[in-house]
């Protein structure tokens, strides 16, 4: 998938970093396809392992991470996954909102990194990021008075056709 610039979405991609997820059953050690193609072009590659632990919500009208809880015990080191497919009549507004979200989540306490995702330009997004903790990630999500907007205005106007938030515990990177 291809990435935006600076850890956010972006009109216009990074052309030199890509976002790969395998999704194994059990852990794996065997090295996949992309793990070849890296070692052959010398190129730099960060490899996150996670176990996922709650979420909602389908990715092309699956539960590619099983049928999760929609809460867990878990408070530690957090990656979430937020994805979304954009309906063209959403597109103006989400687009609109997206450099102050941005903004306000690379100062929030617990931050750690990001990564803007899309696997069709402008219309499937997702959002990789790792916090501290769950209570960072939350503040942020839900007490930042920006953000929080945000996401009551993806519900009344309905920017979405889908979506869905996955976190895992971080297990390795």
């Amino acid at each position: 998938m291809g990435t935006g610039k600076n850890g956010t979405f972006d009109k216009n991609p990074d052309w030199k970093r890509w976002a790969v997820l395998e999704v194994y059953d059990t852990p794996t050690v065997t090295p996949s396809f992309f793990t070849w193609w890296w070692k052959i072009f010398k190129t730099t590659n960060t490899v996150y392992e996670l176990v996922p632990i709650e979420g909602h919500g389908l990715w092309d009208g699956k539960q590619v991470f099983g049928d999760l809880p929609k809460q867990s015990d878990y408070e530690g080191k957090i990656a979430v996954l937020t994805r979304a497919t954009i309906k063209l009549s959403g597109l103006k507004r989400f687009w609109a909102h997206v450099d102050a979200i941005a903004e306000q989540m690379a100062s929030a306490p617990g931050f750690i990194t990001s990564v803007g995702i899309g696997e069709v330009p402008f219309i499937k997004q997702a959002t990789f990021s790792i916090w501290e903790s769950k209570e960072q990630m939350r503040s942020f999500a839900y007490k930042l008075p920006l953000h929080k907007e945000v996401i009551k205005k993806t519900h009344q106007e309905k920017w979405y056709s889908e979506d869905m938030f996955t976190r895992f515990k971080v297990i390795e990177g």
